[in-house]
């Protein structure tokens, strides 16, 4: 029996709730684009918007290469070891990113959950690329929870993301000086 059968609805569930996502996503960015004033302030926003895409694309690609009808796992493993070093290199260009934008100062938090935390996904996908040889089992359950963190740090920075624009840049705008 494949042993990836037996993830079926997992991945139908987390690859689901992560194409939603995707969608929701498009539609706040459609709403606050126009608040986007200057070039910095869309530089930040794609900087801050953009890994978050990202995040949920790559649980929808994995659900979708975990759910294919493989005959092995071998070339499975592959690909989510391929886009788990590809998501490494990715966050290493997040981070550019996110020094090189100057309107916003990053906090702890922005710092854990742009750089730290994805790069632990995405070394994850990797590492448990290699351990399907040994532990087919423990490498997908490794595959599993990597994918549920990079849904659940998607879902944090998207409402991350719109409670900065909601809450802060609005007050900003109105001339509170982004003060309660």
């Amino acid at each position: 029996m494949n042993p990836l059968a037996g993830w079926a609805n997992f991945y139908v569930i987390v690859g689901s709730s992560a194409g939603a996502l995707i969608g929701l996503q498009f539609v706040v960015m459609t709403l606050i684009a126009n608040t986007l004033r200057s070039e910095e302030e869309a530089e930040a926003g794609n900087a801050f918007a953009t890994p978050t895409i990202v995040y949920f694309a790559a649980v929808l690609l994995l659900a979708g290469l975990v759910s294919a009808p493989w005959n092995a796992i071998g070339p499975a493993a592959a690909l989510w070891g391929g886009l788990g070093f590809g998501g490494v290199v990715y966050s290493v260009l997040v981070t550019r990113r996110l020094r090189r934008q100057a309107v916003y100062k990053l906090q702890l938090e922005d710092w854990v959950f742009y750089i730290l935390l994805p790069i632990t996904a995405y070394a994850m996908l990797a590492v448990s690329a290699c351990l399907t040889w040994w532990y087919v089992s423990e490498a997908l359950f490794v595959v599993a929870a990597a994918a549920l963190l990079l849904l659940f740090i998607g879902i944090h920075n998207a409402w991350d993301n719109i409670t900065y624009h909601v809450f802060v840049r609005r007050r900003v705008q109105r001339g509170d000086g982004g003060r309660s």
